[in-house]
């Protein structure tokens, strides 16, 4: 009689992982009294432009052209001094993607450009010298890709990603990124442009429940990979900070 392959995790076992994961962000969530991960951050007003044409994407919300009011939160994943890398965060809500009351949440972080470098956080100093990317893999239209967000390099000195430095880049003018999607031949292809603009009155530490889990578009929804762990981090950080 043969055991379990060693190729799949009984279901026990990944029952008991996830508690675990729970338990440790509940803890941790509530001695921070604030997010687990990216405790301090701006958020910002924004908008989200899909400019359309070209090949369709068979998504709904990006095969017709649209502008979309967004809020966007950036911060540093450990909060360590402005001047030393950290994990840049990039969170996003678009409002209305698919029609009034719906939302959709992304959630990408500082990363290489490199098709293996493109899968891994990277600590950056300056938030705009490099991409943000998701990580693991969406379902574009049914297809696994990861998604990205390239800074538009509008300024020569660095913009460090605490929020003072980030509030002062913002006096001078919007920051841009253009988000894009991996395609078939590891390439990107643009399917919106993000505009950030004016800081909200809210407390560096103050934050949305961006989960994107809860809050995806038709046919625009993150893969399976690590679904179930992230959740779990998602709702024990939540139920910490209460």
């Amino acid at each position: 009689m043969t055991g379990p392959s060693r190729d799949v995790a009984p279901v026990p076992a990944v029952s008991r992982q996830v508690s675990r994961v729970e338990a440790a962000f509940r803890l941790l969530g509530r001695l921070r009294g604030a997010p687990v991960l990216h405790p301090d951050g701006l958020t910002c007003e924004a908008d989200l432009e899909v400019p359309g044409g070209g090949e369709p994407w068979a998504v709904p919300w990006l095969d017709r052209p649209g502008r979309y009011a967004a809020t966007v939160r950036l911060s540093r994943a450990a909060g360590l001094p402005r001047r030393l890398p950290d994990g840049l965060g990039l969170a996003v809500r678009v409002d209305g993607p698919d029609g009034p009351g719906s939302v959709l949440d992304l959630l990408l972080t500082s990363s290489g450009r490199g098709q293996v470098t493109r899968h891994l956080p990277l600590p950056r100093a300056d938030a705009l010298a490099g991409p943000y990317s998701s990580l693991v893999s969406y379902r574009v239209s049914g297809r696994p890709c990861l998604l990205a967000a390239f800074p538009r390099r509008s300024r020569p000195a660095p913009v460090h990603g605490d929020p003072a430095s980030l509030a002062g880049a913002l006096s001078a003018g919007p920051l841009v990124f253009d988000l894009c999607a991996e395609t078939p031949d590891r390439s990107w292809r643009r399917f919106a442009v993000l505009t950030v603009r004016t800081p909200l009155p809210l407390e560096p530490n103050e934050s949305a429940d961006y989960d994107i889990y809860a809050h995806d578009a038709q046919q625009f929804t993150p893969g399976p990979a690590l679904a179930a762990l992230r959740r779990a981090a998602y709702r024990g950080s939540r139920a910490g900070r209460r």
